[in-house]
């Protein structure tokens, strides 16, 4: 009962974050539903958009905090991770892989979507450094080279000394037989990497490209969404008068926080997966981001038009960065 009548007493936000506008949607505790829009970028007036909605809607200052026992839940499509992709503004990552496959992602799976082009213009990499590590199992499972640990170790070192602070980790048959991955994911932890993407977490499927790939995003992308989850949480239990700026662990201890969360604040903060499903702030990851705004649209446009009496659609989404039809 008591969570029922919390429920009925506190806010609901549905937000849509953008690359222009922000737009939101807030159902009051007395069932009224009010939309609000504001610039998704305006650092003049405020450093986070949803949070500034939020403040507006309720009718408090950028100084004074928000309340948590006022607000239920706040659930959020964003576009964060899909700008930073499309504009290369991820974080520096550097791959490490089976020795003799250094160049596996680049040639990927030779797609030409026009045959007859003369010009072949190849896509930029997102990682900017490769390192590739002696090591291999065989398809069974067989350690035929043991994983050479001290070269690897410096090649390492010299990449964080470097300025690099996100690092994938692919190998041949990682998938399942992680050993070596993890043994790896040990050293660049003890050096100091605070983004560590292995493709046995973050796709332990066969096929090394394909796995590669999303490994590659993941580890490019997970500490913009980390920095932007880390602020918005802030934000919900604090004034943002004074803007804080970020410092060369942010990633480390913004995962520290996201993991706590839920003892620190009631409100519970979910985020639009690019699957078209919610998750936990602190489980939202960079492989799952990239189309997190437009999936929000997709079932937007779906419900709105079972409710008209639709059943073949076609929705056209037009924001300020991308389009998606």
């Amino acid at each position: 009962m008591a969570n029922t009548s919390m429920a009925n007493n506190s806010w609901q936000f549905w937000i849509d974050r953008g690359g222009t506008f922000t737009d939101i949607v807030a159902k009051a505790p007395d069932g009224q539903i009010i939309i609000h829009k504001l610039l998704s970028e305006n650092p003049d007036r405020y450093q986070d958009a949803p949070v500034q909605g939020i403040r507006e809607i309720l009718g408090i200052t950028q100084h004074q905090p928000i309340s948590s026992e006022e607000i239920e839940v706040i659930k959020m499509g964003t576009t964060v991770a899909t700008n930073a992709l499309l504009e290369r503004k991820g974080d520096r990552t550097v791959l490490v892989i089976t020795k003799g496959f250094k160049d596996a992602l680049r040639v990927g799976y030779q797609n030409r979507p026009n045959i007859f082009a003369r010009e072949i213009i190849l896509p930029e990499m997102l990682y900017e450094k490769v390192i590739e590590v002696e090591e291999r199992y065989t398809a069974k499972g067989e350690e035929i080279i043991p994983l050479q640990t001290t070269e690897l170790t410096i090649q390492l070192q010299e990449v964080y000394t470097a300025g690099i602070r996100s690092c994938a980790i692919v190998l041949m048959y990682g998938y399942r037989y992680p050993k070596h991955e993890q043994k790896i994911k040990e050293i660049a932890q003890e050096i100091g990497f605070t983004q560590i993407s292995v493709s046995h977490e973050v796709s332990p499927l066969m096929k090394l490209v394909s796995r590669g790939d999303t490994t590659v995003v993941d580890a490019y992308l997970s500490p913009i969404l980390l920095r932007y989850v880390n602020q918005v949480s802030n934000s919900l239990k604090k004034g943002t008068g004074n803007r804080e700026q970020g410092t060369e662990k942010e990633n480390y201890f913004a995962k520290k926080i996201l993991s706590n969360i839920s003892e620190r604040q009631s409100v519970k903060l979910m985020f639009m997966q690019s699957n078209g499903g919610l998750t936990d702030a602190q489980k939202f990851q960079g492989k799952d981001s990239i189309l997190s705004g437009p999936a929000g649209g997709i079932v937007g446009a779906v419900q709105t038009s079972k409710m008209a009496g639709f059943h073949k659609i076609i929705s056209f989404d037009m924001g300020g960065t991308s389009t998606d039809v």
